[in-house]
């Protein structure tokens, strides 16, 4: 009797396991995001605290603010009423996506270009922002356009940007020098150590706001349409991002944003 009954209680436990396991796997919001920001009360988002304009920390006060910061403010005020709900985690072109895929982070707002590779490791939302590729310079310098980069030009970039591949293929006899965010490739660039620093034009007018001493020169050659990223798989939470940048701009409150932020 004894032997029957032990074998009863493990084919129970076992049963119970089965149902749990089950529950799990199928009815769980537990993976969603939208879910967690809800239930955490706050949207933690990554965001940069070197580029100009778009998500910024003034080394005076402390605040962190720029286009990029009012979107993401806006999207917590959807999700959660209050768009003071938000924090704002520092990342930089190296370290979002890693951030994102080791859930320190529910979406990056950062100046990220959709591309076919990146769409592999994230998803992406809708285009938010289109820019593209340029050069910043000193004012008088002899480069005036992406065709004036010869060999023994060396131009500048940042690691974990897009920056530094696309100039090579257009100007693939420059030499390339990256570093680490924009605050230490701007640095670089004013003491010397290039002769051009590569980014997305919308980055570089933000440096050139800076300092007048330095311009953004020639037209594009890139096309940079900047998308929020999130993680993989959570088609849920790209669709209610897509519906609240549609709902953003139909509103008129993107337009306001933009114009704050953005002089063309």
């Amino acid at each position: 009797m004894k032997k029957w009954l032990f074998i009863g209680v493990i084919f129970t436990l076992i049963a119970a396991l089965m149902v749990g396991c089950g529950k799990s796997s199928s009815g769980s919001k537990s993976d969603s995001t939208l879910a967690k920001i809800k239930e955490r009360g706050k949207f933690v988002v990554g965001v940069k605290y070197d580029t100009y304009l778009f998500g910024y920390k003034d080394p005076k006060s402390g605040d962190v603010t720029g286009f990029d910061i009012d979107i993401a403010k806006a999207l917590a005020k959807k999700i959660l009423g209050d768009e003071k709900k938000v924090e704002l985690v520092e990342i930089t072109s190296k370290t979002r996506i890693p951030k994102l895929k080791n859930g320190d982070i529910d979406a990056i707002i950062a100046t990220m270009t959709i591309t076919e590779d990146r769409k592999r490791e994230v998803n992406f939302s809708d285009v938010y922002f289109d820019a593209g590729q340029s050069l910043l310079v000193k004012k008088g310098s002899s480069i005036k356009s992406v065709d004036d980069l010869k060999k023994g030009t060396k131009v500048i970039a940042v690691k974990g940007a897009t920056s530094g591949d696309n100039v090579k293929k257009a100007a693939p006899e420059t030499e390339l020098l990256e570093f680490e965010n924009y605050a230490e490739a701007f640095t670089a660039l004013k003491s010397g150590k290039g002769d051009a620093l590569t980014t997305d034009n919308s980055i570089l007018y933000g440096m050139a706001a800076q300092d007048s001493d330095y311009e953004v020169v020639g037209s594009t050659f890139t096309e940079e349409p900047y998308g929020i990223a999130m993680v993989k798989g959570d088609q849920e939470f790209v669709d209610y991002v897509n519906k609240f940048l549609k709902n953003l701009q139909g509103s008129g409150e993107y337009a306001k944003i933009k114009a704050k932020w953005i002089k063309e």
